[in-house]
């Protein structure tokens, strides 16, 4: 009997390590976080923390592709006049891809993703960030699964777990 409810025990701590606050050295984030963008001058910016989305995206405006010595690069502006961190600069980056993402609303829509560094509950590492209009969407930002994978673990009853870290 006593073999049978340790041989429990071991499994259900193998399956459900969180039960006993055993995360696996991964972060344990909520469904919203702070996250900063050091190259993009974009610091505590609300971010929706989505598993059910594979891609990462941001708002942006003005969108537009060019080609220098070869190089594909997009220049866009971040964020819309009425959020406090918007400026009227106008940013130019290295095109990373381009690709088809379906929509929110479940519409196809041809995409340009850049690669650029993000903190996240105290980590940094690079993200692919589609550049997309998400006036109507509730957050700036959107941090998918292939983001987190690996990195954290997401408790979508909870909001704000780690402190913001960028600039004021």
């Amino acid at each position: 009997m006593l073999k049978c409810t340790i041989m429990t025990a071991l499994i259900l701590f193998s399956c459900f390590p969180t039960l006993w606050g055993q995360t696996s050295g991964k972060a344990l984030i909520g469904s919203w976080e702070k996250v900063d963008f050091p190259q993009l001058e974009l610091f505590r910016l609300n971010a929706k923390i989505d598993t059910g989305a594979y891609t990462s995206s941001i708002h942006c405006s003005s969108i537009k592709k060019t080609v220098f010595l070869g190089i594909p690069y997009v220049f866009f502006r971040t964020l819309d006049p009425s959020h406090p961190q918007y400026r009227e600069k106008l940013l130019k980056m290295p095109i990373f891809k381009e690709s088809k993402v379906k929509n929110s609303s479940g519409k196809v829509e041809n995409r340009i993703f850049i690669k650029t560094p993000v903190r996240l509950a105290g980590e940094m590492f690079d993200i692919r960030l589609s550049l997309t209009n998400r006036i109507e969407m509730q957050a700036p930002v959107l941090i998918g699964r292939r983001a987190l994978e690996g990195r954290f673990l997401v408790d979508p009853s909870r909001k704000n777990l780690k402190p913001p870290q960028g600039q004021p």
